[in-house]
Formats: structure tokens, sequence, C-alpha cells
């Protein structure tokens, strides 16, 4: 059964606390869990683009309709309610055709907006860097680019076809020449991006730190655990899609090892796939990174649903191969029976990055995921003339056994190849 969840909006110009003059209409029958999470998290995103919401109608359908989605009785519905709330958009759940789209607007006396066309808002909304706001710009052409052929609200144009082309028409070819203008502009200014990333992470390929990259849900606690871990003091927010720009900040592992941490843009139901394919040079990190934190919210009732959705996107980009650590966040909502029941669960680890609770064993298992710069154990014999060599150890691994013969300092070292194979000279076979 097909539901899909309406809502009608009084847009507005700064974001709001909290919904108001909300009035839900179900159809009869108790609504399952499922619906009830998506329908709170379609209400969230329509906060987090700055609208006030005015009312939700929900219709349950067999049958998408074509020309309309929800079909002409449930349209005159929407048109009613949206006229005595005032309503300045109204919102569809749902990935509306072009045509479903011009034949929405003809009918409703506000502006129509469907899901993607949300989500793209809001990423407008919270893109700071001039890479963030041109990959949103990208996908919002890509977007409009099939969706301008009667938009009879937005732009005044003649229909196509023998006897029927005039000015209107001409006027659609100019903007469609302008916005495949601007694609192709915009898509050469990403390769630019593009390039100086690839040099960036060349140089610090040259240097062997790998890289760790968080990876979850929108609103799963990514930037949070990743303050928590790097003390960046990046923006952590209860709004969707408040992260869009990577960040990557270098950690010290348990074993003394050095990794770089990346934390990405998060994912979402039906995340659009021109979103997928415009923050391609973002989520290049989630390409290069060598293991992945898959951060989920341990509190929500979709955890299962959102796991899923997360690896369909890490499938689009071949990333499923990759070593995947489980990280059940935000358990401190959780009452103090079931935190206890995820921390003996195998195969995930249980955390909070808000409290700190779990960091330690999260960092643990990142050190043993790591292929790259394997950690070894190596017996040194190092003058103690050589200070430098002392201390870079020091700093660097983890000095198991220490005795002085002479002037002679005689380590056993743990750390990483990288660091350890500098001092190979000093190798003792004794």
């Amino acid at each position: 059964m097909a539901r899909d969840a309406v809502g009608l909006l009084r847009a507005s110009a700064e974001e709001v606390q909290g919904t108001a003059d909300e009035a839900p209409v179900r159809a009869a029958g108790s609504p399952d869990l499922d619906f009830e999470a998506a329908l709170e998290e379609f209400r969230e995103l329509a906060i987090s683009a700055g609208a006030e919401l005015a009312a939700v109608l929900v219709q349950r359908r067999s049958r998408l309709d074509p020309a309309t989605l929800v079909g002409q009785g449930k349209v005159e519905e929407i048109a009613g309610v949206a006229a005595s709330t005032h309503a300045d958009v109204v919102l569809f759940d749902h990935d509306l055709t072009p045509s479903q789209l011009r034949n929405l607007e003809r009918a409703l006396p506000c502006r129509v907006i469907d899901r993607t066309q949300l989500i793209l808002d809001i990423f407008a909304r919270h893109a700071r860097t001039r890479e963030g706001q041109l990959q949103v710009e990208l996908a919002q052409l890509e977007y409009m680019l099939p969706r301008l052929a009667g938009r009879g609200k937005a732009m005044s144009q003649l229909g196509g076809g023998i006897g029927t082309r005039g000015p209107g028409e001409t006027q659609l070819e100019t903007d469609r020449r302008k916005i495949n203008r601007r694609i192709t502009h915009v898509k050469e200014q990403l390769e630019s991006v593009r390039r100086v990333r690839r040099q960036q992470r060349q140089r610090r390929e040259a240097v062997p730190v790998p890289t760790v990259a968080l990876v979850g849900y929108t609103n799963a606690g990514k930037s949070t655990l990743f303050n928590a871990l790097t003390q960046a003091g990046v923006l952590e927010s209860a709004r969707m899609f408040a992260t869009l720009d990577p960040k990557l900040r270098s950690i010290a592992l348990p074993s003394r090892r050095r990794v770089l941490l990346s934390d990405t843009v998060g994912f979402i139901r039906n995340l659009p796939h021109t979103l997928v394919t415009s923050f391609r040079a973002t989520l290049e990190e989630v390409e290069k990174a060598e293991v992945l934190l898959h951060v989920r919210d341990a509190a929500s009732p979709l955890l299962e649903q959102q796991k899923a959705e997360v690896e369909k996107v890490l499938s689009e980009l071949d990333a499923l191969q990759k070593p995947v650590i489980e990280v059940l966040n935000k358990i401190d909502l959780l009452p103090a029976e079931e935190q206890a029941e995820l921390r003996q669960r195998a195969g995930v680890v249980a955390i909070s990055a808000r409290t700190g609770v779990g960091l330690d064993r999260l960092l643990l298992q990142v050190d043993q995921a790591l292929q790259a710069d394997p950690l070894i154990t190596m017996d040194l014999r190092v003058p103690q003339s050589q200070g430098a060599v002392l201390a870079a150890l020091e700093a660097g691994a983890t000095i198991e056994q220490k005795q002085f013969q002479g002037n002679l300092a005689v380590l056993r070292v743990r750390g990483p190849e990288s660091l350890l194979g500098r001092y190979r000279h000093l190798w003792s076979r004794a």
C-alpha cells in the first residue's frame, strides 16, 4: 500500500523552533510505527527548510495517480485546506514527475515542492564553502532542466506542437540553453575543485596517514562524534544536513598511530541521485578512506531502515567492500538496561558522543581495523646521544621495555611501521 504525506506549509523567512496550527488528517486504522517515524522525518525536513507547518494530509493508495500522484479528489481537498490556511507552499513527501508538478501547480493556489526540491533547498541553506555551493547549484540545475516546460506560474510561454509555437517557446529554449551552459560551467569549476582535492590527497599519501571517514544517516550525531574525538568545534545541530562540507582532522589512536578523521554529509531516505552525483567530489573522502565508521542513532525507531539507506548510497560509491565499524550513538537516550545490552552486543560499538561513553573502545576498534601502516614490534639499541630518535619513539610509539647498557638505551618498541622502519639500522638481533 503506497502512503504519501502532503504537508501544507506557510513558508517562513526565518527558521522556527517548532510547528504551529498542525492539523493532521489520516486514513482510518492504526498507523504503523515506520510510517509515523517517516512522517516525523518529513516534518523535520520542512522545519529545517525554514517552514511553519500549517496542516498535514495523508493518503493511502494502492496505486499512484500518474497525473497528480494523489488523485483528483485529494487534490481538491488539498486546494481547500491550502486556501483556508493561507498556505504559501504545498510539500509532497514524494518525488513528482514534471507533468505531475505542472498539473498540481495548475490545480492548487500556491507553489508545489516535492521531496527532492525540499532537500535541495535545505542543502542550499547550509552550504558554506564555495565547493558546497557549487555542488548544490549543480544539483538544482539538473533538477530544474526537465521541469522548465509548462511552468505556468513561473514563466509565460505557449505550448509546443504544430501551430502553437511562439515567443514562449523561444523563451523556453533560451532558458534551456542558459541552464545547460551554466551546468557545463559549474561542472568545470567542480572539476577544478576535484583536482585540488586530488593534489592535496596525493601530498597526504606521500606521508602514509590513513583516513577514517564518518558516514551515516543525517542527524545521527556524526559532527558531535567528530568534535568529541578531535575537539575541532565544528557545527553541531539537530537540524538535518547541518554538515555539507567535509572536515578533516588528525587524531592519535591508542597505538600512537595518527589517522585523519573525515566528517561527511549525512544520507537520507530517497536521497536524490543528483545529490550523490553532485557531491561526488566531497564523497571522494569516503571512497578513499581505509575504514568507515557507520554512525547510527541507537534511539531511532527506524534504525534498520536507516542502515539500509546508508548502505544503498555506499554501494553507489563502491565503498561497501571497505572495513566498516558499526557505531551505535546516542545510547544515553536509552534506558539503562538497553544501554548495557548494546555494550555487550558483538559487531557494534555502543557510544554516546555527547557524554563520551564508549569512545576509548571505539578508538581501539579503529586501531585494530587499520591495515595500512601496520603495527610492528622491534628491539632497538639507541645511543643516548641521539635524543631526537628517543623523542620520536616516545611520541609516536609505545615503549614496552626500556633499560640502559652503558651509553645505549635498549628498547622494545611497538608502533607503526612507517615510524619504526626509519630506525632499522638500530635494530638489535640479540
